[in-house]
């Protein structure tokens, strides 16, 4: 894998402001990692050549690349990629550790957001474990021109102009192009008198009820205002492959593609879904009127459907979330919205702030429920990511019984794209809330939540 261009992580000032924070971070990995001491570790160093025209002015000290490659991997994608720029020598071990498949490192999220002033091609990673963010140039269609649908096992979901979707992979810059949105059930193109693809037809038929309306026409880049919810990347660790999975309009559907496919799979009959996650062969989709419901993906073909759980609604306002657990249950978690106007008066703007959640562990295996009141050392990660619950153990960055949530409203996926975004870091204990960034993002596209990760996708293969 290139190295999306220097620049493209962090400009070339701020990565010269960047080295001796760097340096300084590896020779404190190697002393950790093998209990040398400084006068040891002036044995493994020699200087380096000077660099070639075009790279960063200095040298930096080389060890063995075996033993750089240790360090490396202890760290994060945002650190690995800054310290894989310092130097010639040090970028042949990243991209070493990476074509080797070295590195597995479990990373913690990071908060994917745009700025006007970047330009159209370039987004912003924040990291939580830095605290600082770093600039990323992805490829085209232009990330401030696309809607971004969902994140899961890093790469984001975008919708381009023509409402047709992609997965990136804001780290490596792999782009891979998803079924054409025509070939969605509900979905029909409409040609001009050239042939060439003029607008859309979209049916609101779903699998429970006949099309309550006659069909609508919608310009290229404006179905995926109507069209498109969620969307999550679930992958095959026996393939190395990937499925997509996709909540859209009418009535929120659910559709699915596997990654090289040609069209995507209607999934009736069922509808109104919020979240989903997917684990050995089983996808569970939790629906706004708190149904759970389990497609078995691993029996061949044919994908069946039962409802595994019907849970009441009382919470009126708000929205509907299904997260694996790392003791193996499932947790369903109301986010509720009691500050909320989303009919305001003339003159005054639509809002919508989380207040609370109230979260339940659901045993699969003894089909038993039951409401808990505080995660402990574990925290959360909603939004349209693929929701996550960590442990604030093993990422040491995080806040243990905190929700790191950012806005997933529909409404922002309903043209109201400069409203004020629904975000932050929610305490559990006292329902306090604090800023992830300071407002300094673009609200369109929203921001959201990405867990970044090196490894490329296996396009050839299949899921079975």
């Amino acid at each position: 894998m290139e190295l999306c261009s220097v620049a493209s992580i962090m400009s070339l000032g701020s990565l010269a402001i960047q080295r001796t924070h760097l340096c300084s971070l590896v020779f404190r990995v190697l002393l950790k990692l093998l209990g040398f001491t400084p006068s040891s570790l002036k044995k493994l160093c020699k200087d380096i050549h000077p660099p070639p025209s075009g790279t960063i002015v200095g040298t930096s000290p080389e060890l063995a690349q075996d033993i750089l490659m240790d360090i490396f991997a202890t760290l994060e994608i945002p650190d690995l990629i800054g310290a894989g720029a310092v130097c010639p020598s040090w970028h042949s071990t990243y991209t070493s550790l990476q074509s080797l498949e070295l590195y597995k490192l479990s990373q913690t999220p990071c908060l994917v957001y745009t700025s006007e002033s970047a330009g159209d091609s370039s987004a912003y990673l924040y990291s939580l474990s830095e605290k600082r963010s770093y600039r990323l140039t992805l490829p085209d269609p232009p990330i401030r021109t696309s809607c971004l649908i969902g994140s899961s096992h890093g790469w984001l979901v975008t919708v381009d102009e023509r409402s047709e979707m992609h997965l990136v992979n804001p780290i490596t810059c792999e782009q891979i192009a998803l079924p054409s949105v025509i070939t969605i059930e509900q979905v029909k193109p409409i040609f001009d008198d050239y042939g060439a693809l003029h607008k859309y037809e979209l049916s609101w038929h779903t699998g429970m009820r006949v099309g309550y309306n006659s069909p609508s026409i919608f310009d290229l880049d404006k179905l995926r205002d109507e069209l498109h919810y969620k969307a999550f990347v679930f992958p095959n660790t026996s393939t190395r492959t990937y499925m997509v999975v996709l909540i859209h309009n009418p009535k929120r559907q659910l559709s699915f593609a596997r990654v090289g496919d040609n069209k995507w799979t209607w999934l009736p009959p069922h509808d109104l879904y919020e979240d989903c996650t997917y684990k050995d062969g089983m996808l569970y989709a939790v629906t706004a009127t708190g149904e759970l419901h389990a497609f078995d993906f691993s029996s061949g073909p044919v994908v069946t459907v039962e409802m595994i759980l019907q849970m009441r609604n009382v919470y009126g306002c708000g929205y509907m979330y299904v997260v694996q657990a790392p003791w193996g249950d499932l947790l369903l978690i109301w986010r509720l919205f009691e500050d909320h106007d989303l009919e305001p008066e003339p003159g005054a703007s639509v809002f919508w702030n989380t207040t609370k959640y109230k979260i339940y562990e659901f045993d699969i295996t003894g089909s038993k429920l039951k409401e808990i009141y505080c995660l402990h050392d574990h925290v959360l990660f909603l939004g349209h990511n693929q929701s996550l619950c960590l442990s604030a153990e093993e990422y040491l960055s995080l806040k243990a019984n905190h929700v790191y949530f950012t806005d997933d409203n529909v409404f922002w996926t309903l043209r109201l794209k400069n409203n004020h975004r629904d975000m932050g870091i929610l305490n559990l204990d006292d329902n306090s809330k604090e800023e992830v960034v300071s407002q300094f993002f673009s609200n369109f596209p929203a921001p959201i939540w990405i867990t970044p990760d090196l490894r490329k996708m296996n396009v050839a293969s299949r899921v079975d």
